[in-house]
């Protein structure tokens, strides 16, 4: 008499993707806490081209989950296309870890990192999509949930890279991310049969050899003309262009072949991609000027009661959003659940909506925090401040990204979806470059007082907190539309 296997939970299932994401997530943000200072204090870049590089290298590595989305859904499977990306991330750190300053290491590190998450992200957010699919308000819960644990990652490699950069060099803090890597592959290996009967069609299918050596070709050939773009700034700024075009194309023809019903949430996921858009030029300084800020006018004492409790690094500062996120996120998740058992649930709209305006009070506090009269280091606890606020619009956007294109989009087009929503989000950080270097020091004022640097700073502040008054703005008048359009999604979901 055999005994057959209980299947796995919901929750068994999504655990498995969520260990994995939080491994790659820890690799991730411990190189991208280093890597602008890296280009700064080690390579000698100026602040302009430190932040273009960022930003092209940003938007490159967001641009590519729009491939890596197709080729979940239709070639490799979501399951495949997931651990071909963690297992390129795991060569990109490991080639930063190399001991050479040259910038041929540096530029294949960036290129493999940049393909890899092109793979992983938006096939791990599609398994996630599929263990909920159906259960909206749940949906919104794991997804914000997904989004807090993967945050205990970030929070520990931001803390810990700068440690590691202080006490063994550059190469030993980027090796620590390859680490992270190869524990989440490892972890996915004992777990994986319980994600057996979830993933996308091609994941039910054997791979053929000769699609796999093509696929693996195709990945070669990626990696070295993310390279090469990444070695000329023209070149650069224009395939951000390109690819930011091509998915308003890609988006036109969809539309115009999707049926009738399916029309209204496909207009709905445009119109929130915009949105979302737009959140990231904000998020982009928390890498790019809010890191510079901290190196030259933040003191990394943190006081109370004038005891000093302890000091952060200007890379460390960075792991305010992701501490933020874990407390606020436990929160929001039982505050949706709440609502939705009451049938009161917050459209996604609203709740973008809400989001601007804690972002838009976040450059409030640093603006009002640096103006005349500011000390020419500021306290710390104005960055956590600050953070706070920032955090929470994040959890109110970019932690509903992916449940908005999952509640809107047809499932045939999910993976594909997701990954232009991260074309969208990747024009927008190299658009937050371009942002930041408002506030770009020249060369020879980088090394000078910090009393110099912070009315820039102060200035950059004003600039966006203008900015966010503006979009905010739009999301309020923007609001009429989105509630047309969410009843008539829902109707033609129920007939």
């Amino acid at each position: 008499m055999s005994i057959t296997a209980p299947s796995p939970t919901r929750t068994q299932r999504f655990t498995v993707v969520l260990l994995i994401e939080l491994w790659e997530r820890f690799g991730y943000y411990g190189m991208q806490a280093l890597l602008l200072l890296f280009l700064v204090q080690r390579l000698g870049f100026s602040d302009h081209d430190a932040n273009l590089l960022w930003g092209a290298f940003g938007a490159l590595t967001y641009a590519a989950p729009a491939i890596g989305g197709w080729l979940g859904d239709q070639v490799l499977g979501s399951r495949r296309a997931m651990v071909c990306g963690a297992v390129c991330l795991f060569v990109g750190y490991l080639s930063l870890a190399l001991p050479s300053n040259g910038r041929a290491l540096l530029s294949l590190g960036m290129g493999t990192i940049a393909i890899g998450n092109g793979l992983f992200k938006p096939n791990a957010a599609n398994l996630v999509r599929r263990i909920y699919e159906g259960d909206d308000s749940r949906l919104d819960a794991a997804f914000t949930l997904y989004y807090m644990s993967v945050n205990v990652g970030s929070t520990v490699s931001i803390l810990l890279s700068p440690w590691l950069r202080d006490r063994f060099g550059w190469h030993a803090a980027f090796g620590m991310s390859a680490v992270g890597l190869a524990l989440g592959l490892a972890g996915y290996a004992v777990l994986r049969h319980r994600l057996d009967r979830i993933g996308s069609a091609p994941d039910t299918r054997r791979l053929p050899a000769r699609t796999g050596w093509l696929v693996l070709a195709g990945m070669v050939a990626a990696i070295l003309l993310v390279m090469l773009v990444l070695q000329h700034a023209g070149i650069a700024r224009a395939c951000v262009w390109l690819a930011g075009l091509g998915t308003l194309a890609v988006w036109a023809r969809i539309y115009r072949q999707a049926t009738r019903a399916e029309r209204p949430g496909l207009l709905i996921a445009y119109l929130l991609t915009i949105e979302f858009m737009l959140y990231f030029v904000f998020y982009q300084q928390q890498s790019t000027s809010l890191t510079l800020f901290a190196l030259r006018n933040v003191d990394p004492a943190f006081r109370l009661g004038g005891v000093t409790l302890f000091s952060f690094s200007a890379a460390q500062f960075q792991a305010l959003n992701p501490i933020w996120i874990m407390i606020l996120s436990p929160v929001l998740a039982s505050l949706y659940a709440a609502l939705g058992r009451r049938g009161r649930d917050l459209p996604i709209s609203v709740k973008f909506l809400l989001g601007f305006g804690f972002v838009t009070a976040a450059f409030l506090v640093w603006w009002l925090g640096t103006g005349p009269g500011a000390p020419a280091r500021v306290s710390p606890w104005l960055m956590v401040g600050g953070y706070g606020l920032v955090s929470t619009g994040e959890l109110l956007i970019s932690a509903l990204g992916l449940a908005m294109i999952a509640r809107y989009t047809p499932v045939r087009l999910s993976a594909f979806m997701m990954g232009a929503l991260f074309v969208g989000l990747g024009v927008a950080l190299y658009l937050g470059s371009a942002v930041a270097n408002l506030a770009s020091l020249p060369p020879g004022l980088a090394t000078a007082e910090a009393a110099q640097s912070l009315p820039i700073y102060h200035g950059l502040f004003l600039g966006l907190l203008e900015l966010g008054l503006v979009v905010t703005a739009l999301c309020v008048a923007a609001l009429p539309l989105l509630r047309r359009l969410d009843r008539a999604h829902h109707a033609a979901i129920r007939a």
